[in-house]
């Protein structure tokens, strides 16, 4: 098959284990900066050119869209789409998982477990807030933010009202969730291809940090997930309509919840972790599915 993965860097560490993995089950592979994409419209004969050269119609993309560029790389996949490409995310579902009050709203819909939210129009009602998500303690993440960045923890009322008041000031959004304290800093990355999981790590905030993206310099080892684990991360997958994701799980009394779903999630973390070939997996996916 020739398939094309959509990333900004070749030598991402994602990127280039997919690469590998592609080639070794005797693939055609090309790494295409969706940046540099060209979409041409016209009836009935959607085109996509790189660097100025039409491209071949691929059997497959992967897209590896960051957040950052998720408007034009959305639309480079949705342009491969109406060639009839194969995606491993679809342009809709990229859409949806990067908008976190969407996403907790289908999550919420597919009865999927799930901190208690609130998203308000900067309201300035603190202490009604705070108690619709029994609290403080509570979480206030911006919606726009990634990899922990933008996300504060308000051990009390006073400290709520000032973080709350700040991004008002800002005239930037934010959801306020319940702060699970059985979870200890920890949570569970659940990696999803297809309608199972491949492969699964606890993440451990460093001391003193209540995040655990690695990306914070929090650790990770490989877990076994329960079978309310597995199957609330596919669940949350499903609903949000993607064919490979990450899922953040927190563990608390009540069962396993869903923090977020990531469209693009990186390898590297979970290879690491679990010595699983995930990228041997996705493209096993593709073969499959395509």
């Amino acid at each position: 098959m020739k398939i094309n993965i959509l990333s900004r860097g070749k030598t991402l560490y994602s990127t280039q284990r997919m690469v590998e993995e592609a080639e070794a089950a005797g693939h055609q592979v090309k790494v295409i900066d969706p940046l540099k994409c060209d979409i041409k419209l016209e009836r009935q004969k959607p085109s996509v050119y790189y660097k100025g050269e039409k491209l071949d119609k691929p059997d497959a993309i992967i897209p590896r869209i960051g957040a950052s560029i998720t408007f034009y790389g959305t639309a480079i996949v949705r342009q491969f789409e109406a060639m009839n490409c194969f995606t491993t995310v679809s342009s809709q579902a990229l859409v949806r998982s990067r908008d976190k009050l969407q996403s907790l709203q289908r999550l919420s819909s597919a009865g999927v477990g799930m901190p208690k939210t609130v998203f308000t129009n900067f309201g300035k009602h603190t202490d009604a807030i705070l108690k619709m998500v029994d609290g403080p303690p509570v979480v206030i993440k911006v919606l726009e933010g990634t990899q922990g960045i933008g996300v504060n923890l308000a051990e009390d009322f006073d400290s709520a009202q000032t973080i709350l008041e700040a991004y008002n000031t800002m005239q930037s959004r934010v959801i306020v969730q319940e702060f699970i304290k059985e979870a200890g800093g920890a949570d569970l990355r659940a990696f999803v291809v297809g309608n199972r999981v491949v492969g699964a790590m606890k993440r451990q905030a460093m001391e003193g940090e209540f995040r655990s993206n690695l990306h914070r310099g929090g650790s990770a080892k490989q877990i076994k997930l329960s079978k309310e684990e597995e199957l609330t991360a596919i669940g949350a997958a499903k609903s949000l309509g993607l064919g490979v994701c990450g899922v953040d799980l927190l563990q608390s009394a009540r069962g396993p919840l869903v923090l977020e779903v990531n469209s693009s999630p990186g390898l590297e973390g979970i290879e690491g972790a679990t010595n699983y070939n995930i990228a041997r997996e996705i493209i096993k996916f593709i073969e499959q599915s395509v």
